[in-house]
């Protein structure tokens, strides 16, 4: 088979949603394509926010729809922040974090991940010292985070939102899937911090980003939130039959996140043989590859020349950083080989065992 330019930098499902997803576009129907939902008639938002309600454990009128995560949390900012107001953000994260916040003129302060034992970590008492020193109106927290990988243990997330108490908490749980799929935690965290939203998405575990469908958790203080994002008219109904039959399916999903597991291993080992490069351990559908820096151009143009491209990263303390989703088996294999080509063949890396050094596993 030939494989044509692989694109693994924006952290998509390369494997693709459940058979019983194309079933459902195949089979749609008028009232699905024509007909508007009728489903607030019946005293219920949606089938799928109902079935939401069913499997998180929470009343329905606490799951809210959204056309992806990125809405929801284009919606919480704006109905919580205001001009001038502070938000508190990852210095390593997404960069929409940042853009949303100056769309309503929020001023912004930082806590960092930093790296400790190989891995990064969040510091919750320096978020600690943040919220006493700004008093944030909205903090930000990614578990797992982009681009590094990490979650929050739910030990930390607990000591964090019995301190800040004020604030509007969001935790963008985008990567929830492939790392824990559990779901006991929302009820605690919601219980203990009535004022937090928990944002989720079809996009990357159930391989469904082109269809822009996701849902948040909210606490019961936060009817403000649930007054806005009402669509009296429903979303977009064939999706949400979609979703439902992705929910549905047991074995599938949790079957290509082992797929993903053993590949994210793969990359770890062959990445961790090469001098100076440091991979990064990842509960997400991607690995963080720190290279010697001196090589970004050489390694950059050389994999874009064999058809690979991943994310090369500019992010302040990360300029020496890659960013690689995991595809698939084929892709992967073909990935990895480009980067040791490119990087023994053309820019004189030596791999550990040719330097004398023995890999850790």
């Amino acid at each position: 088979m030939v494989m044509g330019r692989i694109y693994l930098d924006r952290n998509e499902n390369q494997y693709g949603p459940a058979p019983a997803c194309y079933k459902v576009l195949r089979e749609a129907n008028l009232e699905q394509l024509s007909l508007y939902s009728r489903a607030y008639a019946s005293g219920k938002k949606s089938d799928l926010s109902e079935r939401l309600s069913h499997d998180t454990g929470l009343p329905e009128k606490q799951i809210l729809l959204s056309y992806g995560s990125e809405d929801m949390l284009k919606q919480v900012v704006h109905c919580y922040l205001h001009r001038d107001e502070t938000i508190l953000l990852p210095h390593q994260s997404w960069w929409y974090y940042k853009s949303v916040a100056k769309e309503v003129f929020g001023r912004e302060t930082h806590y960092s991940m930093h790296e400790h034992n190989g891995r990064f970590e969040y510091d919750v008492q320096e978020m600690i010292d943040q919220y006493d020193r700004h008093h944030p109106q909205v903090i930000l927290i990614a578990s797992p985070n982009n681009p590094t990988g990490n979650s929050f243990s739910l030990d930390k997330l607990h000591s964090l939102v019995e301190h800040c108490t004020s604030s509007v908490i969001v935790l963008d749980e985008a990567y929830y899937g492939f790392s824990r799929s559990a779901n006991e935690h929302l009820a605690t965290l919601l219980d203990a911090h009535s004022r937090m939203v928990i944002l989720r998405t079809f996009s990357k575990y159930f391989a469904l980003a082109g269809l822009r469908i996701g849902y948040s958790c909210v606490g019961k203080d936060l009817a403000q939130l649930v007054e806005f994002s009402a669509r009296y008219l429903g979303y977009n109904l064939l999706s949400e039959k979609i979703a439902l039959a992705a929910l549905d399916d047991k074995e599938y999903y949790p079957r290509i996140a082992k797929l993903m597991e053993e590949d994210k291993e793969m990359y770890f080992n062959e990445f961790s043989r090469l001098q100076g490069f440091t991979p990064f351990p990842s509960e997400a559908n991607f690995i963080l590859v720190r290279y010697p820096k001196a090589l970004k151009q050489g390694l950059k143009s050389g994999v874009e020349r064999r058809d690979v491209i991943v994310k090369f990263l500019d992010d302040p303390g990360l300029e020496d950083c890659i960013r690689i989703t995991v595809g698939t088996k084929e892709q992967n294999a073909k990935v990895m080989d480009a980067f040791k080509q490119v990087a023994c063949s053309e820019l004189g890396v030596r791999t550990l065992e040719a330097a004398g050094v023995r890999a850790s596993a």
